[in-house]
């Protein structure tokens, strides 16, 4: 759920120094932050309600969130984390947690938490578990950026994919990929010496597929296992995702499609 050694949380209270005992618990919202030390059946609870509803609020100007809205129990050498709210609890990876979802346990590092609240409002909770080689969240402001992890394409895999996943590349709330049909009339208009066939373009999209598939890295699912009934549009939403959310296909590409336009 959680990198094993995550970027820092958001600074903790001035003067508040992290402890360097294995499962310590850091939590913050806007409304302010708490360090837990590990301890069996130890239960903190966030959420509108102040103390002693609460240990840490979240969403107090929000009724969409519930007074007691989630909680966290240390046992087993875990801290889980239970939603005992009305509304959704969304994790890294598009995880929901209903009232009715068995508690999930907290890895060491970074996990931030969101509450569903009124309209499009969603309210932070971030939370931090200390590691056995780890002192803490710590500041990183002069820290170089790490770059994400672009994926290299060959030219007509790129070509392929910025015609498929064109929605995704304006970044559309809802994105769809573009159709075989359509993709292979678009790419035959911009690349006619290629001889774009249905069988070319599915080619290209499975070999990159594959191939980070088989790096190991991608979170989602981007081929089917044995005994696996995942749907093309799936596989192929979560590889354009991919692409995009790691700037290896950025907006600028688009201008390919433009380019083609103008010739015609």
């Amino acid at each position: 759920m959680s990198a094993r050694r995550p970027p820092s949380l958001a600074r903790l209270s001035p003067g508040d120094r992290p402890s360097s005992q294995p499962g310590t618990l850091h939590a913050r919202s806007l409304a302010g932050g708490i360090r837990v030390a590990p301890a069996p059946g130890r239960t903190i609870r966030f959420g509108r309600g102040g103390k002693p509803d609460t240990h840490l609020q979240v969403g107090r100007d929000d009724t969409h969130v519930s007074r007691r809205h989630g909680e966290l129990t240390y046992r087993g050498r875990n801290w889980w984390l239970r939603n005992t709210g009305q509304q959704l609890l969304r994790l890294p990876r598009g995880q929901l947690m209903h009232a009715a979802t068995e508690p999930i346990p907290l890895s060491a590092g970074y996990t931030p938490v969101f509450v569903r609240g009124s309209g499009y409002r969603e309210h932070l909770v971030e939370l931090y578990v200390t590691d056995y080689d780890d002192d803490g969240p710590g500041a990183k402001e002069t820290a170089l950026t790490v770059a994400p992890k672009r994926w290299p394409l060959s030219d007509d895999e790129r070509l392929a994919l910025i015609v498929i996943g064109q929605e995704y590349l304006r970044y559309d709330p809802e994105p769809r990929p573009l159709v075989y049909r359509r993709a292979v009339a678009q790419l035959r208009a911009l690349q006619p010496e290629y001889g774009w066939t249905k069988r070319k373009v599915e080619d290209r999209v499975a070999a990159v597929r594959r191939r980070l598939h088989e790096a190991g890295t991608v979170r989602a699912k981007l081929v089917r296992d044995e005994d696996d009934d995942a749907c093309d549009s799936t596989l192929m939403h979560n590889l354009l995702r991919e692409l995009v959310e790691s700037t290896t296909l950025v907006p600028p590409d688009l201008e390919v499609l433009d380019r083609g336009l103008e010739a015609d």
